[in-house]
């Protein structure tokens, strides 16, 4: 059994990992050349993007030159609504995102109050986001929107392999993606329910603890960048 403990303010509460991923795609416009021409230069010059690594980009300088910005937030805010999740992108926090591929991990350490929703921006470059545990791929294209739990493993891999290999993203192959993403606050009720996710299912561990973490039957574990697999933490 998978526990995520995580800060609700002042106290460490326990709760369940959802094995429930929601995804489809909604329509966004491709975004402007000027645009994609600030992002090929932040990916490859400013910063180091390794395969395999997940950085955050500038988003206030992508706004003040992205027009359809707000018509790709309210694209994916139609779709959670649909969802049952009234409201829910405009109290979370937004970010920008880039990825060369993306070695597997859970976030639960660090964003365990929080469930994902991300948009991706780039075209189809062959590449899965993909949920080892659950044994469930989603084809990344413009458009593909997501929410899944923080502590559920996932890696972005390419179509058709069988795990995480940093030679699929090599500096000259055509593989980053662009993409939003918000933290939606896992105790609100819309979100909980969505996910299905029980609420402390071990009080008397999260007493014990000082950090987040996720916890598999009770003991401590990481997740193998390259296979997905949870493993027992040295």
């Amino acid at each position: 059994m998978l526990t995520s403990h995580f800060w609700s303010g002042d106290a460490m509460r326990s709760r369940g990992v959802s094995d429930i991923v929601l995804s489809g795609t909604v329509d966004v416009p491709v975004p402007p050349a000027r645009l994609l021409a600030d992002w090929e230069r932040e990916t490859s010059s400013r910063m180091v993007l390794e395969a395999g690594d997940v950085e955050v980009m500038p988003l206030a300088r992508a706004r003040a030159r992205w027009p359809d910005y707000t018509r790709c937030v309210q694209a994916v805010s139609d779709w959670t609504n649909a969802l049952g999740l009234p409201a829910v992108l405009a109290f979370s926090d937004v970010a920008l995102m880039a990825c060369r591929g993306a070695k597997y991990h859970h976030d639960g350490a660090q964003y365990g109050g929080a469930a994902f929703c991300n948009l991706f921006l780039s075209e189809d470059r062959g590449l899965d986001l993909h949920f080892p545990s659950l044994d469930h791929r989603i084809p990344l294209t413009r458009g593909t929107v997501v929410i899944f739990d923080t502590g559920q493993p996932h890696g972005v891999i390419q179509r058709g392999a069988s795990g995480f290999n940093a030679a699929d993203f090599a500096p000259d192959q055509d593989c980053i993606q662009i993409f939003l993403t918000w933290e939606l606050p896992i105790e609100d009720a819309h979100v909980g329910h969505a996910l299905k996710v029980a609420f402390d299912i071990a009080p008397a561990t999260s007493l014990q603890l000082a950090e987040e973490q996720v916890l598999l039957n009770g003991e401590p574990v990481i997740v193998c960048p390259d296979s997905g697999r949870w493993c027992r933490a040295d």
